[in-house]
């Protein structure tokens, strides 16, 4: 096999895939290239909130692709459902935080982004047992069912024509000139007219492997692993998120809740630990007690891509003309996809960017 697009994405999670349909909306052919399965990784192992934990403790980079992605997400889930049939489950329950020290500082995010923020109803604060202190009330806030997502999108790229190659292996990347010019696979060749690099947590570790000499601007990516468990409670259990510190409930439509979730630097190991799981199921049946009357019937773990202040990486690369990088997301990576997919698309086909690119450089400061 010898073939050749005018993109060539290397992963298959939630950026590489909705940055492929994004340059497969704008007119160009694209080949997305995953070593295992599309959607498996940390875009499958997380829980679908469509904000960051306390997005006025983050950084402005990430907010505004934020912000961004907010705006896009009803109308891409109601175009998967319609072009595929599979519904992807865009949820505005709205978002409880129980606890808020900053409350100033929220209540000023929640204004300059124009989201809106209430007092928490009785109803909503009803069955859940926590220490209050300023709750607030995000009641436009929503969650998508991320697997649903990504299979929703999978079959709309099949659809579309993207040209999807899973389970393979790259044996390398051959460069001249300062230029990609192919990519070497177990299925064959591939000749290069640009390359996008999305690969999450393993990209460092694939540019170290197979762009040895490109050293200087090898984005600092490092996997953060997270944790979860869902229980398989009855529909109405819950009917909004729950954020407690660092940890939340997720209620989906069909009445299973999610509880997580832990960020742990454990290397590649994505094997769940049974300490963890009792820390999250206390934590999940004190702030909710009718979860005990439940079963849990899955507990796993994800890699999520992190960098140093939680920043991605979003750009050409400065050593290749044709070479750019879209990972590092973090924990905010399915919150901030449809943005970051669309800022690199922009980059490539030198449109006016979604939002300013300069934080996102491999040449800025992380």
């Amino acid at each position: 096999m010898n073939l050749s697009s005018d993109v060539t994405l290397i992963g298959g999670g939630i950026i590489g895939m909705l940055t492929a349909r994004e340059l497969n909306q704008a007119g160009a052919s694209v080949t997305l290239i995953e070593k295992n399965l599309t959607g498996q990784e940390s875009s499958w192992a997380g829980g679908g909130i469509l904000l960051p934990l306390y997005p006025w403790r983050q950084a402005e980079a990430v907010n505004c692709l934020v912000a961004a992605s907010l705006k896009r997400y009803p109308a891409l889930c109601d175009d998967l459902l319609e072009a595929t049939g599979i519904n992807p489950e865009w949820t505005p329950c709205g978002l409880l935080m129980t606890q808020i020290h900053d409350f100033d500082l929220a209540y000023n995010w929640c204004s300059d982004f124009g989201i809106a923020l209430q007092t928490p109803p009785k109803t909503i604060c009803s069955g859940l047992e926590t220490d209050w202190l300023n709750p607030l009330w995000l009641p436009e806030i929503g969650h998508v069912r991320n697997p649903r997502l990504l299979k929703a999108l999978k079959q709309d790229l099949v659809n579309r024509g993207v040209h999807l190659l899973e389970n393979c292996v790259i044996s390398g990347i051959h460069s001249q000139n300062s230029r990609i010019e192919r990519v070497s696979t177990d299925l064959g060749d591939f000749g290069i007219t640009e390359l996008i690099i999305s690969a999450g947590a393993w990209t460092t570790e694939l540019m170290a492997t197979l762009l040895p000499d490109a050293t200087q601007h090898r984005p600092a990516i490092f996997p953060a692993k997270g944790q979860m468990l869902v229980f398989d409670a009855e529909p109405n259990t819950l009917n909004a998120m729950v954020m407690t510190e660092s940890q939340y409930l997720i209620p989906r439509r069909d009445g299973k809740i999610l509880a997580g979730s832990t960020v742990e630097l454990a290397g590649f190991d994505k094997t769940p630990d049974p300490e963890i799981r009792e820390q999250l199921f206390n934590f999940a049946t004190k702030l909710l007690p009718a979860l005990q009357h439940y079963p849990v019937s899955r507990h796993w773990a994800g890699l999520r891509p992190g960098t140093k202040h939680g920043i991605p990486y979003i750009g050409r690369h400065p050593d290749f003309t044709n070479l750019s990088i879209n990972a590092g997301h973090f924990r905010y990576g399915l919150v901030m996809a449809p943005a970051s997919a669309c800022l690199m698309t922009d980059l490539i086909l030198q449109r006016p960017p979604i939002v300013a690119p300069e934080p996102y450089q491999l040449t800025a400061q992380h």
